[in-house]
């Protein structure tokens, strides 16, 4: 069955007719109304969060929007960008489970390989979560803290807000494509100064959040942690008015007070942060995103990262290594001697990667050290020997050979 035409007006009859899928609310408070007996009592203000949200009908322009979205997420999933790796899958998706149970068979999750911070989820309950997200994130606690947050638009049905704003057929298709991989990345500044949240949207999806979070035991502080971090590299390039000058922080909630608000709304509860078993579930991948990061060429956001995860654990090898990539690259005044520390620092650890060898060959060799080159040379190909570059590092150890 052909759908109808998606029109403003066409959606706001939709929503009279279904409710838009709302099932049960009928007889309970919303979520917003409750908000209050929430933070004074999470466990209760959980105990009326909405039912499964029922599929629409077939023939209504909810149903045929739900359509559209099962159509984009069969695209994701035929993606090279989405990461298939099962216990990755299990451990992003039983958090979510934790977060809200009931819900739990109707969400989704996809994995997307891309260094960016993001995640959301689409009406149809199709969730992506970036890998550049999970990079930045320093424990399980502040992971759940971004996802409940997107929990929150989805129980509030705010996608589907947005959608009535969309005022033609071309601006409704730039939406919906928003959804899919390519369409995400080649245009968030359309849904950054288009299809953005409001600030009462973005608030209450905080607040349902941290219910969400303090429910299933985690410390909703970490909330408020997240968004100081995210800050912290944005505030690299925009400066102190970063939040009025970028327009995706332009619809959240005043930087300036945002911190203080989680921090208000987390209280005094204390909770879980769950930092072992997010680096045990991260630590397979993290190289492969920490390179994605450094590919994406934004060196001084990139070293904001790094110092801060360094300042976490500052023997992490990979960490060390990839800051002083970072160094390397940009090739700044007094950036050589910088990757030097970093690098050297990094192959004095255990594990190091073998990268960091090759970073330092290369930095030695600029540097007219040619011992110390041809040594860290020879111990990259003795971790690699099958690298890509194997055979131009060959003919670097050729040259420098004593």
């Amino acid at each position: 069955m052909t759908a109808p035409p998606f029109t403003r007006r066409g959606l706001l009859r939709s929503a009279c007719r279904h409710c838009l899928g709302f099932a049960g609310l009928a007889s309970s408070l919303p979520l917003l109304a409750q908000d209050k007996v929430a933070a004074a009592t999470p466990s209760a203000g959980l105990a009326a969060m909405p039912q499964r949200l029922t599929r629409p009908a077939l023939d209504s322009e909810e149903g045929g929007l739900w359509g559209l979205m099962d159509r984009e997420e069969a695209r994701l999933r035929r993606s090279p960008f989405v990461m298939r790796d099962a216990a990755l899958g299990k451990y992003v998706q039983d958090v979510v489970c934790r977060l809200t149970q009931d819900h739990c068979a109707d969400i989704r999750i996809h994995l997307v390989r891309t260094p960016l911070f993001n995640a959301s989820m689409a009406p149809n309950g199709m969730m992506q979560v970036w890998s550049g997200l999970l990079l930045r994130v320093e424990n399980e606690a502040q992971l759940a803290a971004v996802l409940g947050h997107e929990l929150g638009h989805y129980l509030e049905r705010h996608t589907l807000e947005r959608l009535r704003d969309a005022k033609s057929k071309a601006a409704f298709a730039q939406f919906v494509g928003l959804f899919g991989l390519v369409g995400a990345i080649g245009q968030l500044g359309v849904l950054a100064s288009m299809f953005s949240f409001s600030r009462e949207q973005e608030s209450s999806a905080d607040r349902i959040g941290m219910r969400l979070m303090q429910g299933a035991g985690y410390d909703g502080k970490q909330a408020a942690q997240v968004w100081d971090n995210l800050l912290g590299e944005l505030r690299i390039k925009g400066g102190d008015r970063v939040g009025l000058q970028s327009p995706m922080m332009a619809t959240h909630p005043p930087v300036e007070t945002r911190r203080d608000d989680l921090l208000k709304l987390a209280g005094s509860m204390p909770g879980n942060t769950g930092g072992p078993e997010f680096r045990q579930a991260m630590a397979p991948h993290r190289l492969g995103w920490i390179h994605d990061e450094i590919k994406r060429g934004q060196f001084e956001e990139s070293l904001v990262l790094f110092d801060r995860l360094i300042n976490q654990d500052k023997a992490d090898a990979q960490l060390l290594y990839a800051r002083g990539e970072v160094y390397r690259l940009r090739a700044g005044k007094d950036d050589q001697q910088h990757a030097l520390e970093s690098l050297t620092g990094a192959t004095t650890q255990a594990n190091p990667p073998a990268e960091a060898f090759r970073a330092l060959g290369l930095v030695h060799k600029q540097r007219a050290d040619n011992d110390s080159a041809f040594q860290s040379f020879e111990k990259y190909l003795a971790a690699a020997p099958d690298a890509p570059d194997a055979g131009l590092i060959r003919n670097y150890i050729a040259e420098l050979k004593p």
